[in-house]
C-alpha cells in the first residue's frame, strides 16, 4: 500500500558503494585489507578509537597483527568520546600528517568511524582544520582512504557518506555528507558486539529503527529505502530482546548488525528529517545525552506530525511494532501509542524532562534546530512543512 506514495516520475538515485564483510569472522578480513593497502603503497596509517572497547572486544588483536604482518605503520588515537568533538578530530588529524598517514582506520561505533571520516578529509586539506569542514567552509571532493571496523549495531555509517561532529562551544552538533568519506571497506562482525552493554545495545539499535522511519518518509524516498525499512523495524522486533536477555547470543547480534547495516544503507539514499535534526541540538546542549536515546524520546511525537502525510508507508513498516494500522490518516494516535509502548517494553521510558531538560529550553533547542549548520536540510526534507511551530511541537510534547 506505501505504493501510493511513490511518485514514478521523479527519478531517484540509489547508492550502495562500500564493500562490508558480514558474519562472525568478519574481522579476519582485515588481514586481507591491509595486504592491499600494502600492495598500493599505503604504509602508513592514522587510527582512530575510543578508549578500550577496541581492545575488550578483540578488535585490536587482528588489526595490530595485520598491521605488523604488512609492514605497515601507524600511529593511534584513542582519545574519541561519545558525541565527537572537532578538537578530537583535530589532534588525530595532528597526528597523522604527522606521520604522514595515506588511509584512515576507525575502530568503534559511530563515533569513532564518524570522526575518522572527518580526519580523512583533512589530511588532504592540510591547511583546513574540523570546524571548518563542520560549519561548511570548504566542500571537500577527496578523502584518504578510510576502513570502518564496527563495533556496534545502530549507526550505520561504516556503509554511508554522512559524518556528526560536536563545535562545542557554540552548541553545535552538524551533519555532513560526502562522497569521498564512503568507507573503502567496512568489517561487521557480530562476535565483536557481545560485550556491548545492555543500555548500549538498546539504544543503538533504536538508532537503527529511526533512520528507516525517517528515510522511508522523506520527500526523497525511494522503494529500496522503505523495503529495507520494514525489514530493518522486523528484525529489530524480533531479536532486541533476544539480545537484551542474553547478549551472547551471536544469531541475535547477526541480525541487528545486519539491520543496522541496511537501515545505514536506506537513509543513505532517503536522507532523514525531523528525528535527528531535532536530537543533535539535544546532544549539542548536553554531550553526555546518548544519540539513541535522545531519539527514543522524540520518535512518538514525529509520528505524530507526520503520520497523516505517509499513512500508507508507515502503517506498513511500523507492523511489527503495531497491530492493526490500515494506512488511515486518522489512526495517527493509535500508530503512536503503540511505538510509545513498544519503547517502554524494551526500556526506554524517559522523556526529555528525565535527562534535565526544562520546557524553557525549546526556543534554544529550536533555534539550534535551524541554526546549526546542515539541520534545516533535514528539515526541509520532511513529508509536513517544517516550521519553527512543527519543531517546537515535537520538543514540547516529548516532555
Amino acid at each position: 500500500m506505501w505504493k501510493k506514495e511513490i511518485e514514478i516520475n521523479e527519478i531517484k538515485e540509489i547508492r550502495v558503494k562500500t564493500t562490508a564483510y558480514l558474519g562472525v569472522g568478519a574481522i579476519q578480513k582485515i588481514h586481507d585489507i591491509m595486504k592491499e593497502l600494502k600492495d598500493k603503497q599505503i604504509d602508513k596509517v592514522l587510527i582512530m578509537t575510543g578508549k578500550s572497547s577496541y581492545k575488550k572486544t578483540g578488535a585490536w588483536d587482528h588489526v595490530e597483527k595485520a598491521l605488523k604482518d604488512n609492514s605497515v605503520e601507524y600511529v593511534l588515537y584513542d582519545k574519541v568520546t561519545p558525541n565527537p568533538n572537532v578538537v578530537q578530530v583535530d589532534e588525530a588529524t595532528k597526528m597523522g600528517r604527522t606521520l604522514g598517514a595515506k588511509a584512515v582506520i576507525g575502530i568503534g561505533g559511530g563515533s569513532p568511524i564518524d570522526a575518522a571520516k572527518g580526519a580523512a578529509i583533512l589530511l588532504k586539506y592540510t591547511d583546513k582544520n574540523a570546524t571548518q569542514l563542520y560549519e561548511y567552509e570548504f566542500t571537500p571532493t577527496e578523502a584518504m582512504p578510510l576502513i570502518a571496523i564496527n563495533l556496534t549495531h545502530g549507526t550505520g555509517t561504516e556503509v554511508d557518506r554522512f559524518a556528526v561532529t560536536t563545535i562545542e562551544e557554540k552548541e553545535f552538533k552538524p551533519a555532513i555528507a560526502y562522497d569521498c568519506i564512503y568507507p573503502l571497506y567496512a568489517i561487521d562482525d557480530p562476535a565483536l558486539m557481545t560485550t556491548l552493554p545492555k543500555n548500549q545495545t538498546l539504544y543503538v539499535s533504536v538508532d537503527a529503527i529511526n533512520h528507516v522511519v525517517e528515510a522511508a518518509t522523506t520527500k526523497v524516498t525511494n522503494p529500496l529505502d522503505i523495503l529495507l525499512a520494514k525489514e530493518t523495524i522486523r528484525l529489530i522486533a524480533e531479536y532486541l530482546p533476544v539480545a537484551l536477555e542474553n547478549p551472547e547470543d551471536l544469531e541475535a547480534r547477526y541480525y541487528l548488525l545486519y539491520a543496522s547495516l541496511i537501515a545505514g544503507t536506506s537513509f543513505d539514499n532517503g536522507l532523514l528529517h525531523f528525528t535527528h535534526a531535532l536530537e543533535h541540538p539535544l546532544s549539542g546542549v548536553k554531550p553526555e545525552l546518548t544519540h539513541g536515546l535522545g531519539l527514543g524520546m522524540l520518535l512518538p511525537a514525529v509520528i505524530k506530525n507526520i503520520y497523516a502525510a505517509r499513512p500508507n508507508t508507515l502503517a506498513d513498516i511500523l507492523s511489527p511494532l503495531v497491530e492493526g494500522l490500515t494506512g488511515d490518516p486518522s489512526e495517527a494516535d493509535k500508530a503512536v501509542e503503540g511505538v510509545r509502548n513498544w519503547l517502554q517494553s524494551v526500556g526506554i521510558t524517559e522523556k526529555l524532562s528525565d535527562m534535565g531538560y526544562v520546557e524553557s529550553d525549546i526556543d534554544k533547542l529550536t533555534n539550534l534546530a535551524f541554526e546549526t549548520p546542515g539541520l534545516e536540510g533535514l528539515i526541509s526534507l520532511a513529508p509536513v512543512e517544517g516550521t519553527r511551530e512543527v519543531v517546537r511541537s515535537i520538543y514540547k510534547d516529548s516532555f
